[in-house]
């Protein structure tokens, strides 16, 4: 089936910025709304209640898409738990499909969206041309969903370096001007791979 139209429920506004700006490059033309909210545990609480809300009135060629960071949370854990949700309500997912087919998409990004950044270092540069270009190259950065120590506070050490953000990371800012550059099929975070995998799915007739 054609899918029409994709419902993105997201964490924080950052992440809508991000989606905002590259989904029509992955969908297509397929429509889209993205539903930001203020951290992880806000949407997470919220979304049994949204999920029931679909499960009443969601046209068969619509489909949701829930995306979290996944911080320090267990990998499995985490995904178990939008998964339990959409299931209770009686919602198939790409995870558990019914004859094949699903509703609901639930994907993480490893270990925060910055990782989405890291990926697309062009994108990075295209928006502050001062940050250096050999950062993909370098151990500590080489794959993007595996930095420690926290991916958004590796991205705001570097950009405060080159002379960006002196007064702190401005994460919406950022977003915005990152995103505008991005070129999804080159990014080198995994976990955005397996999002785009799974919206062109959608994108395809």
């Amino acid at each position: 089936m054609t899918v029409r139209h994709v419902e993105v429920l997201v964490e924080e506004p950052s992440a809508e910025e991000v989606l905002r700006l590259i989904l029509p490059k992955i969908l297509r033309g397929t429509s889209f709304q993205v539903y930001r909210h203020q951290c992880k545990e806000q949407l997470l609480k919220r979304l049994p209640q949204r999920l029931q809300g679909y499960a009443n009135f969601l046209p068969p060629d619509w489909r949701i898409v829930v995306v979290v960071d996944r911080d320090d949370d267990d990998c499995h854990k985490l995904k178990g738990r939008p998964e339990k949700m959409a299931l209770a309500k009686g919602l198939a997912t790409r995870s558990r499909p019914v004859e094949g087919a699903y509703v609901v998409v639930n994907r993480l990004a490893i270990e925060e969206l910055e990782a989405w950044y890291f990926g697309d270092w062009e994108a990075v540069r295209s928006a502050y041309p001062r940050v250096p270009d050999t950062i993909p190259a370098q151990a500590a950065y080489r794959d993007p969903d595996r930095i420690a120590g926290g991916t958004w506070e590796a991205f705001e050490r570097v950009l405060r370096k080159a002379g960006y953000f002196k007064a702190g990371l401005q994460k919406v800012t950022a977003a915005r001007e990152v995103a505008a550059h991005m070129v999804p099929e080159r990014n080198g975070s995994r976990s955005f791979q397996v999002l785009r995998e799974a919206l062109e799915e959608m994108a395809t007739p």
